[in-house]
């Protein structure tokens, strides 16, 4: 179970990442009032995930699936560019990512 709060806890990250985006410096409530919920939630989620799992495992995984998924919204919805550089160290992301999961003993 502590996996899939990971895992939640994760895309909750990219969600509130993304709103905070959208808030345009916190100028529109809507999207601020999301970005803060998405927060509390990641964190609540992360909370129980490092419960069982190790510490630096879950945190690792956490942020990079914040930091993955952040790129690919970058680039899907904000039209932001893809150098290879960019390309290359986000799959060196997803391959630590799951690297450490294999690597877990939970």
């Amino acid at each position: 179970m502590a996996w899939l709060y990971l895992l939640i806890a994760g895309f909750l990250e990219v969600f509130w990442s993304t709103c905070l985006k959208l808030s345009d410096g916190f100028h529109i409530l809507k999207f601020t009032i999301l970005a803060i919920a998405g927060t509390v939630a990641s964190f609540l989620l992360l909370t129980q995930a490092i419960k069982t799992l190790p510490l630096g495992t879950a945190y690792a995984i956490w942020t990079g699936i914040g930091a993955c998924g952040a790129v690919v919204v970058g680039l899907l919805f904000f039209k932001e560019s893809l150098s290879p550089a960019r390309l290359f160290f986000s799959i060196l992301l997803l391959v630590g990512i799951i690297g450490l999961k294999v690597t877990s003993s939970n």
